[in-house]
């Protein structure tokens, strides 16, 4: 069901994707060079949760909705675009993504939630995973419904790895930074207008076929 050429150009794609520049990717950074290693696992396995949860309503008929329901994917890319927003705007007034001086730490469980929040409430993921996987699923195989499956936990946990471990080895930069609160400042506002300009792109994001 799962041919090994499929599968190590299907593990390339997706890795490739997971070093891409982007918010979720930019969140887990920031953890580690804030709250450490740990923080960074969190949110790493948060952005993977969030693109689980799109691989399963890709399968399982919601994404699809989203796609040919103009209410359904207006409503989605709004409140996605307005998250994203709101955490850019968050983090250009506090400075705060990024802060190598001690201060009250966030919760894990307040990681995870901005995480998953920022992966799952952005509808392009959506979208990309229900143009993305179906072209290496083949219906000559067996199941379609357990190859999107597979495939995307796959991609899920690629992508909680990936995001993970750019946020463990940015951690080791903490030193480094220490002595250059200006570039530190430039982090934070580059980290800030991404969310924002992120979230600018979805909202103008329209549905497939219009």
């Amino acid at each position: 069901m799962f041919p090994l050429e499929v599968w190590l150009t299907f593990t390339l794609a997706c890795l490739l994707l997971v070093i891409s520049p982007g918010p979720d990717n930019i969140l887990a950074i920031g953890r580690g060079m804030s709250q450490g290693k740990i923080a960074a696992c969190v949110s790493g396995v948060a952005s993977g949760t969030g693109i689980l949860f799109h691989v399963l309503t890709a399968t399982f008929g919601l994404t699809l909705l989203i796609q040919t329901s103009e209410l359904a994917f207006i409503t989605v890319k709004l409140v996605g675009a307005a998250y994203l927003i709101w955490l850019g705007i968050k983090v250009l007034r506090s400075r705060s993504l990024i802060n190598l001086e001690p201060t009250a730490q966030q919760s894990f469980k307040s990681i995870f939630a901005t995480g998953f929040l920022s992966a799952a409430l952005n509808p392009k993921p959506g979208m990309f995973v229900l143009a993305f996987i179906p072209q290496f699923v083949s219906p000559e195989l067996g199941s379609v419904t357990t190859q999107m499956v597979v495939y995307g936990t796959w991609f899920a946990f690629l992508t909680a790895v990936g995001f993970a471990l750019m946020g463990v080895f940015s951690s080791q930069l903490t030193a480094w930074l220490k002595s250059r609160p200006h570039m530190v400042n430039g982090l934070n506002i580059g980290a800030g207008l991404t969310f924002v300009t992120s979230g600018l792109a979805v909202a103008a994001m329209k549905q497939q076929g219009n």
